[in-house]
């Protein structure tokens, strides 16, 4: 079957999300207690998730229902279409077979409301009545604004401050729905007051961001609770719908990819993709697998796999994963859903095991792949994703120099309308390449916890 566009009917949008957890080679390392260095249990993440995510996040059970209410706002945008990218195929000039899986097409123009339904789902079950979370490119912010929206919970963003300049339209929105956004660091909090006191012009860090949330949602006497976009294992297990309904599109057109592709800054786009797929070569099948950061935040690729905080004030459990330590602030880079310094434990996992890649790309040559991709293919992707179209097509010009017919499929993670200032200072010719050093990296690991 020869087509450009595979779609899938309603009723073979996934039941259950697929976890991981089950079918990891070894054993994932616990979060730890920063204070006593323990396991934490349940007790210790109830001031801050519901019970119902707690319970997700230990899991070790292959495949999770889908609660029938989260199922039907999903059916708002879901099953979304897998393309094959014959424009860019040519393009290029390749003989590989390239296809995006496109989430886009949500209503808030990314994969981010696949989790943010599901956090607002439990924590309204179980009588929260206020989510706070902080954001960097303002894709999750969006899409938790829109999620407590549906569910009658108010929310509280905390917006990296160099997104929060950058990207006013995605702040709009989340104020349309309903959404108090603040810009971070802010005076509101002590990590906030503390970060601006020894550092005035910081352009802000998700870590920072995270700090300044789970303070508020601490403080707030259990009327609130914190949700989190990315990194934890409940997050990534909600995004793996998107990769169970690729199989099935790819089973439709009778094909299979040799090389699995998503961008990474916590990791939930590429675990939305990848894991599903994962779960196939830890059977057998041999497919490649490329986790694609930026050179400005390399967390895989230049970080250190330790035990370390996921944010700036040291709140959170401390989590085995590649950080490039919790003090990291990235410089102010488009890619703000990027721009985090540690990795989900569960890629950390994957990449230290060798069952996955990584690579890193500075933005000039990433905006240089965006914009081929939009030219051939007619959507204008978001900065984020823009990372795995670059290296998409440096890995189908490797297929043409060896003369092979790979097929090819990335995670096409949302959609840059939202993102045109980005797009404006490419084409002025006003953006900046960063890259840390390997001795800059040293010293921000300086501080890890012992």
């Amino acid at each position: 079957m020869d087509r450009t566009k595979i779609l899938l009917e309603e009723r073979d949008m996934p039941q259950c999300w697929y976890n991981i957890l089950a079918d990891l080679p070894v054993p994932l390392p616990p979060p730890l207690h920063p204070g006593t260095k323990d396991p934490v249990g349940p007790q210790d993440l109830a001031p801050i998730f519901p019970m119902g995510l707690i319970e997700q996040e230990v899991s070790s059970e292959r495949f999770i229902r889908i609660p029938d209410e989260i199922v039907d706002i999903y059916r708002l945008w879901r099953p979304t279409p897998l393309f094959r990218a014959r424009r860019l195929e040519a393009a290029i000039d390749t003989p590989a077979r390239i296809y995006y899986k496109y989430e886009g097409t949500s209503p808030v123009g990314s994969h981010k409301l696949n989790t943010s339904i599901a956090q607002a789902y439990y924590n309204k079950k179980e009588g929260v009545k206020r989510l706070t979370t902080e954001t960097g490119a303002g894709q999750w912010g969006m899409a938790l604004a829109l999620a407590c929206n549906f569910f009658g919970l108010g929310c509280t963003v905390y917006m990296v401050k160099v997104s929060f300049t950058q990207k006013p339209y995605r702040k709009s929105a989340m104020n349309l729905w309903g959404a108090k956004v603040i810009a971070s660091p802010s005076n509101l909090t002590d990590a906030g007051r503390g970060v601006l006191k020894a550092h005035p012009d910081t352009p802000g860090s998700l870590g920072i961001a995270i700090s300044e949330a789970i303070e508020e949602a601490v403080k707030s006497g259990g009327e609130a609770k914190y949700a989190l976009g990315s990194v934890l294992n409940h997050v990534l297990l909600h995004q793996t719908v998107i990769g169970e309904e690729a199989k099935k599109q790819f089973a439709l057109v009778g094909d299979y990819p040799d090389t699995v592709i998503g961008c990474v800054g916590g990791g939930s786009n590429f675990a939305g993709i990848a894991f599903p797929f994962i779960a196939d070569k830890i059977s057998g099948k041999k497919t490649k697998f490329i986790a694609v950061e930026p050179s400005a935040c390399p967390t895989l690729t230049k970080g250190k796999y330790v035990y370390d905080f996921g944010d700036v004030a040291r709140m959170t459990p401390l989590l085995k994963m590649y950080t490039l330590g919790h003090d990291f602030i990235p410089a102010g880079i488009h890619a703000g859903g990027l721009r985090y310094h540690g990795m989900s434990p569960i890629i950390s996992l994957l990449f230290k095991e060798r069952i996955i890649d990584a690579v890193s790309y500075n933005q000039i040559p990433v905006f240089d792949a965006a914009l081929t991709f939009a030219k051939a293919e007619g959507i204008v992707p978001a900065p984020e994703s823009a990372h795995a179209i670059k290296c998409v097509i440096d890995e189908a010009a490797k297929a043409k120099h060896a003369g092979e017919e790979k097929v090819i499929l990335f995670n096409l993670s949302g959609h840059g309308y939202l993102d045109m200032a980005a797009y404006d200072n490419y084409l002025a010719g006003k953006l900046e390449d960063f890259e840390y050093s390997q001795k800059e990296v040293d010293t921000a690991l300086k501080n890890l916890p012992g």
